[in-house]
């Protein structure tokens, strides 16, 4: 079976960036639904398209591509005192950015904790791969005819999905 529109695919993939340095083990398959649902990037879906099982692609990504440029307005400084004691870098927080629709859930970032001083916590908005340009290597390892189901919520479906959609 090919990969086409409204086919459940399974990929192996690995991320690099252009240096050839590894971003991305990709230690469990990525399972998608294809056919313009948004369930993966754009250039990967049109890289997969038409191929079979066992057959790869190469895609070379720009970070606009990918995950966007690096937004320095997205980085924080908050007061340590807002924060539990148990903290450390690399601990992730959900929060709004300055200025945003606090009622609005699509303005809702998950924020990093990349530094913390005596008193301070520097919080960063982006994606840790923001700014990068990146090549994703996939192998296809499993096609199949997606459900009525998943056509109809736009995404897979599988052993933990919420069928509340």
């Amino acid at each position: 079976m090919q990969v086409a529109k409204n086919t459940v695919v399974t990929l192996d993939y690995s991320v690099t960036d252009t240096d050839g340095e590894l971003v991305d083990a990709g230690q469990e398959p990525l399972v998608y639904l294809h056919g313009g649902y948004d369930d993966i990037f754009p250039m990967i879906e049109e890289a997969m398209h038409g191929k079979r099982i066992g057959e790869s692609a190469v895609v070379k990504m720009q970070p606009d591509d990918a995950f966007g440029e690096y937004d320095a307005d997205l980085v924080q400084l908050e007061p340590r005192s807002q924060f539990p004691l148990e903290l450390h870098v690399g601990m992730q927080f959900e929060g709004v950015p300055e200025g945003a629709d606090d009622e609005d859930d699509e303005d809702v970032l998950i924020y990093r904790v990349t530094e913390i001083a005596d008193d301070k916590v520097v919080l960063d908005g982006n994606h840790p791969l923001a700014g990068m340009a990146l090549v994703f290597t996939c192998t296809v390892t499993d096609v199949r005819p997606a459900t009525a189901e998943e056509i109809s919520h736009g995404h897979t479906h599988d052993d933990n999905c919420d069928d509340d959609d």
